[in-house]
């Protein structure tokens, strides 16, 4: 059983991970991209960003570290993550035509651009 969390902790996280994705998709419309949704949900996944990048569709996870202790925001994209955004990402991809995609990460060890680490082809769908 997890420990429960105080109250204040878990909506100051919730602040904080919104706040990432803000930055996140800030960052990625500067290189280019363009936001398409935020936060879709199915039963059994989430993804934080979709956007375009050209004609290809890019599912996006934001992951917010601020501690390296336990491997920081990379080691945080596990296989059970990455197979929640697979799941989310293939029920997106039956609302649109048949196009090409890929999983991208923004990784975050504070709330500035200069943090901001972007991964491009992070993991498939094939692993």
């Amino acid at each position: 059983m997890k420990p429960s969390m105080p109250q204040g902790d878990h909506a100051q996280r919730a602040v904080s991970g919104r706040d990432a994705e803000n930055l996140a998709a800030e960052y990625l419309q500067e290189q280019g991209l363009k936001l398409v949704e935020r936060n879709f949900r199915v039963r059994g996944g989430e993804v934080d960003l979709i956007c375009r990048d050209g004609k290809v569709l890019v599912f996006v996870e934001v992951r917010l570290r601020r501690s390296k202790d336990f491997g920081g925001a990379a080691a945080s994209i596990g296989a059970g993550k990455q197979a929640r955004l697979i799941l989310a990402a293939r029920h997106y991809l039956m609302r649109v035509p048949e196009c090409d995609c890929r999983f991208d990460c923004v990784l975050l060890d504070r709330l500035e651009k200069s943090a901001v680490e972007w991964i491009k082809n992070a993991f498939s769908a094939d692993t």
